[in-house]
């Protein structure tokens, strides 16, 4: 009785939580701007899918303790979201082409909320990869969706508001793993935590949903995603390719470089991957001045010499102090990365927003599974320092990238 207690009222309070979100302040929503309705309405959306991976994550743990699964085992089941994710790739731009990224949002939001607690509920193995495939698929249809809604948004709006959207995205992560810790120490299942998270999601879809409104038509070719990148979206895709590649590598191994080569306490292994996802989010809430003020290209040209620069100190001075300096510059570094990347794709003249972001998204989604294990066999045949200046390297791409035949990143008509 007891736990139920604490789940209704963890419910009712996640309601208020959320309306207080979405029309908080002293202005009622009926007076409010219709344009920054919707992009309060939009950004609970981009918190909502965050929070819902970041729940799933959190419980990983406990998924590998119910089916008694090895290290290996649980690598092997892991891969298969990112298999359902580069599946829903390609359906998601043509989805977004053919019926708008309002109807792809309505219908996606409400099948992924409730995709997750069918994880928790798994029986075996078996039936959880399917599940895994569908979770990831839904993912990346709603990560092209919304990133398409909210360039449409920033067009309308006339300023750059995409990397503020990326940041509730990884304060979500933050909101998540708190809210997973803090279920698994009032001895919540998965399953029931799932159900919780997906009872806060759907109340979040609803409040939202009539704010999200169809995008103007842009771009003429749809279909799958199965054709060559035009040479803007080519450089786009290789510099969000280079991004997350240190993205992925930064999530998976900077634990495990603070306790093997900077040696610190085994109670502060943990920092430095604090420090990068901490200035990652904060980098993402301000660097939308930095870009209006800046210009896009100049800040992927700044994101490449601070992603270098932090990896470059964490090798070269590896003790706790300056590496988890080198760390904070990482996460600064590749906070725009992607945001100005997906801003630079959506307003292609020869591919639709949700055909170009779903174009970039599979070239730099290489990058994110290609990092992690990269590493480990650098690694192995080296050390763990040689891996990260490898990757430090990426910056310099990145900045390169951004440096030559910038005239790829005016054009004004398609080749």
């Amino acid at each position: 009785m007891g736990s139920k207690i604490v789940l209704a009222s963890r419910l009712v309070s996640s309601f208020f939580t959320v309306k207080l979100l979405l029309f908080a302040g002293p202005i009622k929503p009926s007076s409010m701007n219709p344009l920054i309705k919707r992009r309060i309405a939009l950004g609970s959306l981009f918190f909502f899918i965050g929070l819902c991976f970041a729940s799933w994550a959190a419980r990983i743990p406990d998924i590998q303790s119910k089916f008694d699964l090895s290290e290996g085992q649980l690598g092997t089941l892991l891969l298969f979201l990112p298999i359902g994710s580069m599946m829903g790739l390609p359906i998601a731009g043509w989805s977004v082409h053919h019926y708008g990224s309002r109807k792809v949002i309505l219908f996606g939001s409400f099948a992924y909320a409730m995709s997750l607690p069918l994880i928790g509920m798994s029986p075996s193995t078996w039936i959880l990869i399917p599940v895994l495939i569908l979770f990831g698929l839904l993912g990346n249809i709603m990560n092209i969706a919304l990133n398409t809604q909210a360039l449409d948004l920033e067009d309308q709006m006339g300023k750059s508001i995409l990397a503020s959207f990326h940041g509730l995205w990884s304060m979500a992560g933050f909101a998540g793993a708190g809210l997973g810790a803090g279920m698994i120490y009032l001895g919540f299942t998965p399953f029931l935590h799932y159900l919780i998270v997906m009872g806060i999601s759907l109340v979040i879809v609803l409040l939202s949903h009539r704010f999200i409104v169809q995008e103007k038509s842009s771009g003429d070719a749809g279909g799958l995603v199965l054709k060559r990148p035009d040479d803007l979206l080519l450089r786009i895709g290789l510099i969000a390719f280079l991004g997350m590649m240190a993205e992925g590598c930064m999530f998976d191994w900077s634990g495990v470089y603070f306790k093997k080569v900077v040696m610190t306490d085994p109670s502060l292994v943990a920092v430095g991957y604090v420090a990068f996802m901490g200035a990652m989010a904060s980098g993402r809430f301000v660097s939308d001045r930095f870009i209006y003020r800046f210009g896009k290209v100049a800040i992927l040209r700044a994101s490449g010499i601070l992603l270098f620069s932090g990896l470059s100190i964490s090798v070269i001075f590896p003790t706790f102090f300056t590496a988890t300096l080198g760390f904070l510059m990482v996460g600064f570094g590749v906070a725009s990365v992607i945001p100005v990347a997906y801003s630079i794709a959506g307003r292609s003249k020869l591919y639709s927003p949700g055909v170009a972001l779903a174009l970039v998204s599979t070239i730099s989604f290489f990058g994110f599974l290609l990092g992690p294990p990269l590493i480990g066999f650098i690694a192995d045949l080296f050390n763990l320092k040689t891996s990260f200046a490898l990757i430090a390297v990426n910056g310099l791409g990145i900045a390169l990238l951004a440096t030559i035949r910038t005239q790829v990143f005016f054009q004004s008509e398609p080749k």
